[in-house]
Order: C-alpha cells, then structure tokens, then sequence
C-alpha cells in the first residue's frame, strides 16, 4: 500500500492544529484589543476630552485613521427589517470586512426576542456590540447599565441617558431615543444612506477605539 511521505503528513497535521486555534475560537484568550493609528484634526477639540454625556461633532473624514487590532471581537445586535436597520447592518459588515475584524452576528426574532437577543450578544463576551435597529434602544437602555465592562456602540439612534460604556452616532434625520419618548419631528428614513450609514460605523469605532465614550458622535455635516 502506499505511503504517504512523512513530511506531507506533518505538513497536514501542522495545518489542521492551525485551523483549530484560529481566531474563531472565542473562548481562547488573546491580548486586549487597541487602536491602530491615530484621530484626524477635527474629531475632537484640541487638548479637550468630551464630556460624559455630551456631542461631539467631527469634521469628516477625521475618523479614517484608526482601525482596530488584529483579532478585534464584534457582534453585530440587529433587529427589524425595514430600510435603515437593514443599510446599518449592511455598513457594519463591510466595515468589518475592511478593517479585518472578527464578526460575529445576533439578529433579534421578533419584539418577545429583543432583551434575549441583547443577553445572548453579551454572552458571546465582544470588545464591542453593535447595535442596529430602533426596536433594540429599550433593551440596551435596560441592560447597559448593569453591565459597565462591555462596550456598546448604538449608531442611527441613541440612548436617552446612556452610561460611559455607551456610545452612539447619530444625526438629525434619524435620533430615535426610545423610552417612550417618540419618534424624532426630524426624523427621515431616506437619511440612511449607504455612505452615511458607513461613515457613522467607521466613526463610532474610531471614537469607541480611541477612548471616547458614553458621547454621541453627531454627523449631520457629512
């Protein structure tokens, strides 16, 4: 019968044992994620940290620099099918894509799923959820607070009081608020555009990279 040579077998094996310890394995520890390269002129006002709570308004662009560390853990939170959670989610995907990050997704299947679906995104243990969806800011008013260590990032809407491990992009067509609190006067689902919906995910992780949380990142000059 025959053989294969020695060295392919050990060829084959290196590559399976190197398959098995790929970053899919999100159980295995690895070291804490930073920001690669730097903010542009204009993100923030020079030698000033926004404040908790406060808006930040960028200059556009001034975002593009930054990146995440090889090996950056994401999990895509997205619920609703209509236009602008669809356009969102489609954003955080190819910026993923782009920045080589580790995506994974938790899509929420109906309104008896949405606080189960937030709960299974912070079991899966991310550097950073990302939220999607109008239907999710009541869930994420509800469980942020009592879980400080995991970043959130909310774009196309915001949480009413948000705590520092919350950040959100928004803009004046969009800046739903939850809480009972209504839809914006301003608000105008042909605001999601494909190209603001991706400078808003580019920008909320550049700020969430760079330390700048529990802000909303406001885009109307784009």
């Amino acid at each position: 019968m025959h053989r294969p040579p020695l060295a392919a077998v050990l060829v084959v094996a290196a590559a399976l044992l190197t398959g098995c310890a790929s970053g899919d394995d999100w159980s295995q520890r690895r070291p804490s994620p930073s920001a690669v390269g730097a903010l542009g002129a204009g993100f923030t006002e020079p030698g000033r940290s926004p404040a908790p709570e406060s808006t930040l308004t960028p200059s556009p662009g001034s975002w593009s620099g930054v990146r995440p560390s090889p090996g950056f853990r994401v999990v895509l939170l997205s619920a609703g099918g209509d236009r602008p959670a669809k356009t969102l989610a489609k954003a955080v995907k190819e910026w993923a894509k782009d920045a080589d990050v580790d995506l994974r997704t938790v899509t929420a299947s109906g309104d008896a799923d949405l606080l189960p679906a937030v709960t299974r995104a912070m079991e899966m243990h991310p550097d950073l959820i990302v939220s999607a969806g109008n239907d999710l800011i009541d869930p994420l008013t509800t469980v942020s607070p009592s879980h400080l260590t995991q970043e959130f990032l909310v774009v196309g809407a915001e949480l009413a009081e948000p705590t520092q491990n919350v950040t959100a992009v928004d803009w004046s067509g969009a800046s739903f608020r939850g809480e009972g609190l209504g839809m914006s006067s301003t608000y105008d689902p042909a605001s999601f555009t494909d190209a603001r919906c991706a400078a808003a995910v580019r920008a909320g992780a550049a700020a969430v990279l760079t330390g700048h949380t529990g802000i909303v990142v406001w885009l109307d000059e784009f």
